[in-house]
């Protein structure tokens, strides 16, 4: 029995190496599981149609390509554009000012999109050009580019959050807004790599740079129309007037007049969001299926149960156990992307934390900074990729970078362990 599940996972693993599809390759082992377990071509078929209807058939699913459009017409708009130019003008009489600015931006940015992707393509067109311009070192540049558009994944409105939900069935409103604190500290430690980094090596970053209080303050006056999206986003999630799809379809839509108020989105560059925007959405839903079929497979060999007995008869603190899932997350993402990595280990982990007594919100944030690492960490970091093909810097360059940075999120991470309230306490607020 012991090798017949092995076999599936070794399907799975070979499949990756060749270069199949993520989607199909979870799909491929699921099915590939089944049939070694049951041996009935029927419970196959059904299986097959049935997850395909079930895994669209959830309403809150529109919540994401809503949330993505939103992304995408808010780049295209220019508004990415505006916070990066305001951030950067505020902190240029900084060393290191960009750094920091770039940061800020991705924040910002990050409560208008909920893809990190997105953001590292954006952030890289924008803050990569002038950073050369002005003589930041590549290193320096991708790498706060790139670690610092991992924020778009905890600052709410966040894709990975409302995946994580819908697996789990855990409030997508509470986990949105779980998300802020962990957020918040992320930048600020962010932020302070960029000192120490320019404080080592002053070579890296140029001296401060002067800019007039009123160009400073007509930088602001552009960015007013981003910071009203933002509230009235984050206000609609706190309050619960709505649910998370109308937040973001109301998200997308303010977008979309934004854009059009300001004269800034044109007819090519909404048809490119809208056209990314379904893209994106597509290989989200099939990775959700192939996920599913996995989880068929999973649910009759038993898996999570043997494990969490296994754990249990190890009489392990419950803390040792987490440490022990994060390096397995961080061994993993090495070699998958976000999505599918933390779809096929919550099968296994989400009820294993939770019979050890864990807040789903906590471990959901939790989980997000797991899968952060694995987005600018070698060898297959996918905004690291992101990072290199847009701003056509040796991909090599872009780890360098992303390596150093990761510091920022490992400390957020233990401080996310050790103080679980950063998460929890502004979702307990909640109605």
């Amino acid at each position: 029995m012991k090798t017949v599940l092995l076999i599936p996972f070794a399907a799975l693993l070979i499949t990756l190496i060749l270069g199949v599809p993520i989607a199909f390759s979870l799909a491929f082992a699921g099915i590939l599981g089944v049939w070694l377990i049951t041996g009935n071509p029927a419970m196959i078929l059904s299986m097959l149609g049935m997850t395909t209807f079930t895994s669209y058939a959830n309403f809150i699913l529109t919540t994401i390509p809503m949330f993505i459009l939103m992304a995408f017409l808010s780049a295209s708009s220019g508004l990415a554009e505006d916070l990066y130019d305001a951030a950067s003008k505020w902190l240029s009489h900084i060393r290191g000012g960009l750094g920091i600015g770039t940061v800020f931006a991705c924040m910002i940015f990050g409560a208008m999109s909920g893809a990190a992707v997105a953001c590292a393509s954006v952030m890289t067109s924008i803050a990569l050009p002038n950073m050369r311009r002005l003589g930041y070192s590549e290193v320096f540049s991708v790498g706060a580019i790139g670690v610092g558009s991992v924020l778009d994944i905890l600052i709410p409105p966040s894709v990975m959050f409302i995946v994580y939900g819908i697996a789990t069935e855990t409030s997508i409103g509470k986990l949105l807004i779980a998300g802020i604190g962990p957020g918040l500290v992320l930048g600020v430690f962010l932020i302070a790599v960029v000192m120490i980094w320019v404080r080592i090596r002053p070579q890296d970053a140029p001296p401060a740079q002067k800019v007039s209080w009123s160009v400073r303050w007509q930088s602001l006056w552009r960015i007013w129309p981003s910071m009203g999206l933002i509230l009235i986003v984050l206000g609609l999630l706190y309050t619960g007037i709505v649910t998370p799809t109308e937040v973001g379809a109301i998200g997308a839509f303010m977008a979309g007049v934004i854009g059009i108020a300001t004269r800034r989105l044109k007819w090519n560059g909404a048809v490119t969001a809208f056209r990314n925007a379904v893209r994106t959405t597509a290989m989200i839903f099939m990775i959700i299926i192939g996920a599913t079929m996995l989880g068929y497979f999973m649910a009759l060999s038993r898996v999570p149960q043997t494990v969490i007995i296994a754990v249990q008869e190890m009489h392990l603190n419950r803390y040792v156990v987490i440490v022990g899932i994060a390096v397995a997350y961080f061994v993993i993402s090495m070699f998958m992307d976000e999505l599918p990595l933390m779809l096929l280990t919550l099968q296994i982990t989400f009820p294993l934390v939770m019979e050890l007594g864990f807040d789903p919100v906590w471990f959901g944030v939790f989980n997000m900074m797991l899968v952060s690492m694995g987005l600018v960490f070698p060898p297959v970091g996918m905004i690291a990729f992101v990072v290199s093909a847009t701003g056509k810097v040796d991909l090599a360059t872009v780890y360098k970078g992303t390596t150093v940075f990761m510091f920022a999120i490992v400390a957020t991470t233990i401080i996310l362990i050790i103080f679980p309230q950063i998460a929890l306490w502004l979702p307990s607020t909640m109605h």
